[in-house]
């Protein structure tokens, strides 16, 4: 082979098992990154195809029995397997689209597939119950398993410590990221492919796991009802899928990127990108995004500053509200995968600095002038407006302004018998609702509440000791928030 076109850093060979010379195809088992653009994860499996000369056969299914399975996660996983079926429909590979009906009904079929593959290449995610699922294919399978990194600019293994603060990472990315600029996932790895078009599947598989139609996939809201998941948790406005997320993307580019800067913390406005459950789901890559944004400003690494500072400005060379939204994108959501990458208990309350859980743990018996169960807050019943307001966009949107995601877990906290009880609530009623919910990036929000990525506060207060606090009160004085009120009325 000539060059490779995945950079070796983000392959992990999860088994000792051998390539299978005497297979029938290719297997891509897409479980994160699912998309067909702009992935290292499928530019790996056509370069196994054209090497090998085998055809390629893409595997993405959807699981019933996760935790959280809802209407709301499941439509908007099937808008993007519509658009993958759509578009791979003209290509030189075969789509397998599978949707569990009854938990457990897909137990297996991942396993019959690779007894027929040459190679298996699947999603390396490092967070929810990815991970789990990939060891425990890799003890089961024959054939070799590789998993690619597509997470991110910079490639999780790269980093071989977890950061405890966002300068320290910055200043590590400002180090080692020009490195890896110049490897990107191409743009369409199919649109010259050369390897044998696509195998049928195996008929001892196709009877016993069918495909889902084409028509089904187009109307996915009509059969969600006869599927083992919670239909309380309704679907959204909008639709799922890469071509929802570029439009979103060419939206945020040419109408609101101007004002990022100085109107992104303000809940009455709206200019965020809202690419957070794209990127969540795989339907938009990061480096995709980052072509677009500093393709429109003109951008080039030849701007990057020499020192490594550690700081938020500066150092892309790019205008101030560039600037601050690839901080977002690179530094901050980068940041969390690096934890759920180097560490297993990143959920845990365990998981925070030292000086939080002792500062928290000091405060566990603090008098609470309010305290509400799960369900209270889940229906949006405390005695704040804001908090209410904030709750109920959750339930209805998926999503929370990034602002008051951040008071909204501060409260929580307040509100709570104990800094634990506090985590799970906040983990509970984020995964169960967000789009983006379950994710890396997610996590470190809801964490950050808790004093992770930041630094003892003082005066020292009840409840949170030195950990940080917020207010509704300060936050309604510091942005416009009657509008936002109005809007969202429990």
């Amino acid at each position: 082979m000539t060059k490779a076109a995945v950079p070796e850093i983000r392959v992990r060979c999860c088994n000792s098992a051998p390539v299978q010379l005497d297979g029938e195809f290719v297997l891509y088992w897409m479980i994160a990154s699912r998309r067909t653009t702009w992935n290292f994860a499928m530019d790996r499996a056509v370069e196994w195809a054209q090497k090998l000369q085998y055809p390629l056969i893409v595997l993405e299914a959807l699981r019933s029995d996760y935790r959280w399975a809802s209407d709301r996660l499941h439509n908007f996983l099937l808008d993007g397997m519509a658009e993958n079926a759509c578009w791979l429909e003209e290509k030189r590979v075969l789509y397998y689209p599978y949707l569990e009906p009854e938990r457990g009904a897909g137990k297996g079929l991942l396993e019959a597939m690779s007894a027929h593959a040459c190679v298996v290449v699947t999603d390396d995610y490092p967070g929810f119950f990815l991970p789990r699922m990939v060891a425990a294919a890799a003890r089961k399978l024959s054939v070799r398993l590789e998993a690619v990194d597509s997470n991110g600019l910079l490639p999780m293994r790269a980093a071989e410590k977890c950061f405890s603060t966002a300068y320290e990472f910055r200043r590590f990315l400002q180090k080692n990221l020009p490195f890896h600029l110049s490897d990107f996932p191409k743009a369409s790895a199919l649109s010259q492919s050369n390897f044998p078009p696509a195998a049928k599947i195996p008929r001892e598989v196709a009877a016993r796991w069918p495909r889902i139609s084409a028509d089904t996939l187009n109307s996915s809201r009509k059969f969600l009802a006869e599927l083992p998941i919670d239909h309380k948790v309704g679907p959204v406005e909008g639709r799922g899928g890469p071509s929802a997320a570029m439009a979103l993307l060419k939206d945020f580019t040419r109408n609101k990127m101007e004002s990022y800067f100085v109107k992104r913390n303000e809940p009455e406005q709206d200019a965020t990108s809202g690419l957070s459950p794209y990127l969540h789901f795989g339907h938009i890559s990061p480096h995709q995004i980052f072509c677009e944004i500093t393709k429109q400003e003109g951008w080039t690494p030849n701007h990057l500053a020499v020192r490594a500072t550690g700081s938020r400005a500066g150092w892309w060379g790019a205008s101030e509200t560039v600037e601050a939204f690839l901080d977002q994108l690179i530094t901050w959501r980068e940041l969390g995968f690096n934890f759920c990458a180097q560490r297993d208990d990143y959920d845990q309350f365990s998981s925070l600095p030292k000086w939080a859980i002792k500062t928290l743990s000091d405060h566990e018996r603090d008098e609470r002038t309010h305290v509400y169960t799960l369900a209270q807050f889940e229906r949006s019943e405390t005695h704040d407006p804001l908090w209410n307001a904030a709750q109920t966009q959750l339930v209805r949107e998926g999503k929370i302004h990034n602002y008051l995601r951040m008071l909204w877990g501060k409260k929580i906290i307040e509100w709570t018998r104990g800094p634990e009880d506090a985590l799970e609530i906040m983990i509970e009623l984020n995964n169960k609702y967000a789009l983006d919910g379950r994710d890396p990036n997610s996590y470190s929000g809801i964490f950050w509440c808790l004093g992770r990525y930041d630094r003892p506060w003082g005066p020292e207060r009840p409840v949170f000791g030195k950990v940080r606090y917020m207010s509704s009160e300060n936050t309604a004085r510091k942005f416009p928030v009657m509008d936002f009120l109005r809007r969202y009325a429990s």
